[in-house]
């Protein structure tokens, strides 16, 4: 019983360093703030800072111990939908903080076309995440 104690304990502290250093990580590359400037509700900033926080300590808790939610096929769709937002809009911000679209247009040559690129490496994250997660499930 120790054991398991030490263990879960050990699991814990370590799920929330991680946690909150990807937390850090984001807030620190000036994420949060862009999305604040973008959306006009810097006034919020604090309020979206602690959310992420507070969300990847409970996201560690519930892959740690295993805690079901039961929300059914329409929360599963929601929390889905989160889940491939926050994914997605992190992944564009984040090309978008280093300056990867500029840099890979000006190596290409690429002048027009530029949100159509975009689109299509939105549209292709999301068809292959569905091909792995409806044709790929019984592997």
């Amino acid at each position: 019983m120790w054991t398991q104690l030490a263990v879960g304990f050990v699991g814990l502290c370590g799920g929330t360093i991680v946690a909150t250093a990807l937390a850090a990580f984001v807030i620190g590359l000036g994420i949060i703030p862009r999305y604040a400037g973008i959306t006009h509700t810097g006034n919020h900033l604090l309020l979206y800072e602690s959310s992420l926080v507070a969300g990847t300590i409970f996201g560690n808790l519930v892959q740690l111990y295993h805690i079901r939610i039961p929300l059914g096929m329409p929360g599963l769709v929601l929390v889905g939908l989160g889940f491939g937002i926050f994914l997605g809009s992190w992944i564009i911000a984040l090309g978008e903080v280093v300056n990867v679209f500029a840099i890979m247009a000006r190596r290409v040559g690429l002048t027009k076309g530029v949100g159509f690129v975009v689109v299509s490496l939105a549209a292709g994250k999301t068809l292959g995440s569905l091909y792995h997660f409806f044709c790929l499930k019984g592997i």
